[in-house]
């Protein structure tokens, strides 16, 4: 592409639609019309220099005017409550369902893992010394100990805000770092797999893995099924970068960013549940069988959230995105 050529050729266009923008609302209609033909050609035209001659003080330029007609053409809204109720009856759990192929095998091999690795601990007493000292280990794994007073060490609010903060931040990581081709979000579920193992192990050693479960069960079963959903996200985000499919890759990234930006916000509220539970209901006096019961309805309840509604959502055509028209333009791309 001669590029002087093209400009010469497309200038007049360019300001026509300048000059059009510039007059706001003061349009007659065979204006509006004009403005937005005007627009499309644009775009098209920023997509042929992108992809043919790319110029970083055009391309600057033709951006923003084409920002400056899609934002008169669309026009701009502000979010509503409508917005927050059609995200968590509808958004949030169809793309949690959209995702389940990714996160149900991660949450079964990960358990798989958690369990071997306890298993290995458990059945290895110098797995057991490696980790630290004998009086150590008792003083972990007693009546009373490490274990147990963990869940009691603060006050229950300032407990769950911890914990909560805590979750958020590593279902964050894992949707967050998907993009960096999976690496880190298995290291992250490495990580958080060998610490469930770590303690199955080593309270399993001691004849109290009942005790551990018990402990563990209640808030255990909501929060790790979050961060699954939050790591089979993040390792469907890396794949996205290995294999977009028909779209580009910068389309099909943004798409899926955008989903899992949402479902980073939908995770906290699921987590924060998680940490209420934990704070308030897993040192609580209850009986270990009304604890875990509690653990298990709540879990049931989000799986029931996202199959049902979520199921009904995602059949219906939810994405778990954004309206088509709060998306940023998709150029054409030039063949």
């Amino acid at each position: 592409m001669d590029l002087d050529v093209f400009v010469t050729a497309h200038r007049a266009e360019w300001e026509r639609l300048d000059a059009l923008l510039k007059r706001g609302r003061r349009l007659s209609g065979d204006e509006a019309d004009e403005l937005v033909a005007l627009y499309q050609r644009t775009a098209t035209h920023l997509s042929l220099i992108q992809s043919s001659a790319p110029d970083p003080l055009l391309t600057a330029r033709l951006t923003q005017l084409v920002a400056r007609a899609r934002a008169a053409v669309t026009g701009t809204r502000r979010a509503s409550w409508r917005d927050a109720v059609r995200f968590l009856t509808a958004g949030f759990p169809a793309a949690v369902y959209r995702t389940r192929h990714w996160w149900i095998p991660t949450a079964i091999l990960s358990t798989l893992l958690a369990a071997v690795i306890g298993w290995w601990i458990g059945t290895n007493p110098e797995v057991q010394a490696s980790i630290a000292a004998p009086q150590e280990l008792r003083e972990l794994t007693r009546p009373g100990g490490g274990y147990e007073a963990y869940y009691s060490s603060h006050p229950a609010t300032s407990f769950a805000a911890q914990v909560w903060t805590n979750n958020a931040q590593a279902a964050a990581m894992c949707l967050v770092l998907g993009a960096f081709l999976c690496v880190p979000v298995l290291w992250i579920l490495f990580l958080n797999m060998l610490n469930l193992g770590v303690g199955i192990g080593l309270m399993a050693s001691a004849g109290r893995l009942d005790t551990f479960l018990g402990l563990i069960l209640p808030h255990g079963l909501l929060e790790l099924t979050a961060v699954f959903v939050a790591a089979g996200t993040g390792l469907r985000l890396g794949w996205t970068v290995v294999d977009p499919g028909p779209r580009t890759r910068r389309a099909a990234l943004a798409q899926q960013g955008r989903a899992a930006i949402g479902m980073a916000i939908g995770l906290a509220l699921v987590l924060f549940v998680s940490g209420v539970i934990e704070g308030f209901v897993t040192p609580s006096g209850l009986p270990t069988w009304a604890r875990i019961a509690i653990g298990i309805a709540a879990e049931l309840a989000f799986l029931a959230y996202v199959y049902i509604l979520g199921g009904r959502a995602a059949r219906a055509g939810e994405q778990g995105d954004l309206d088509e028209s709060d998306q940023s333009a998709e150029l054409p791309t030039a063949a």
